[in-house]
């Protein structure tokens, strides 16, 4: 519906106003030099924040949708920084005078204006190793900035499956929504967690591991053809699809309990 329909509309009373903000948000977009288009009220209709996939773009292109989305919105995600962009980035954010959240291990970097009010659902965050811990990272900043508070557990994979238990008994004691694991090489604790759960489960099978089945291929294929019901799967080392999928959940979650 294009936007003189969606207004006469409204002033016909066919549609309520809050149908009509819904429409009009499908407008808004913000053009930065003829290279980029900025879905500003996407998280005012998806709840889910900006970000910006830094590995493919120059160092002045993002500097401009940062400028450009924060003028606008409250936060900016961005992801998969270049190692040798990462520190003109973080300087550039820390001239912006702006908060910054960093993650460990990890290429993205969460930057904000006022600071996140954590209201919305809670996220458990899994690891099976320690290689595994940067695009769980990921996934925590995204849902961070989707308003979700984080439980964060690392290093727990199944060559050590005792040290599972003390973590997800606190994620069950803490009621979390849903559960993000991060798992390479076969990618064996996203079913482990699922079968033992009544909890939706998001595995990230990750690049780690080598030979046969190496970067990730074997545990996406392990998680893909998982007997554990209840476990859904994104793409190799995705945190961001991972954190935003789970965060929605655990948000939708507490708006019902509402």
């Amino acid at each position: 519906m294009e936007i003189d329909k969606i207004l006469e509309s409204l002033s016909a009373g066919k549609i309520s106003v809050n149908n009509a903000k819904k429409l009009l948000s499908l407008y808004s977009i913000e053009e930065v030099e003829g290279f980029a288009k900025i879905d500003i009220n996407r998280s005012k209709r998806r709840g889910i924040p900006e970000v910006i996939f830094a590995e493919t773009k120059e160092i002045e292109e993002i500097k401009k949708i940062v400028k450009k989305t924060l003028e606008k919105s409250n936060s900016v995600l961005i992801s998969r920084i270049k190692k040798k962009d990462y520190p003109t980035i973080l300087a550039f954010a820390k001239r912006l005078k702006i908060t910054i959240k960093t993650g460990k291990n990890s290429s993205t970097l969460l930057l904000f204006k006022k600071p996140i009010s954590f209201h919305g659902g809670k996220v458990g965050i899994l690891t099976a190793g320690t290689s595994d811990i940067g695009v769980a990272e990921e996934s925590r900043l995204m849902c961070e900035a989707m308003n979700c508070k984080c439980i964060t557990g690392y290093d727990v994979g199944v060559a050590g499956i005792q040290r599972i238990f003390p973590i997800l008994k606190k994620m069950i004691k803490e009621d979390v929504d849903c559960i993000i694991v991060a798992a390479g090489m076969e990618g064996a604790l996203a079913t482990l967690v699922s079968s033992m759960v009544d909890i939706p489960i998001i595995g990230i099978p990750t690049s780690v591991g080598y030979g046969y089945g190496e970067k990730g291929i074997a545990a996406l294929a392990s998680m893909l053809q998982s007997c554990s019901l209840g476990l859904s799967v994104v793409n190799i080392d995705n945190g961001i699809a991972a954190g935003g999928i789970a965060a929605n959940i655990a948000n939708r979650t507490i708006r019902k309990k509402d």
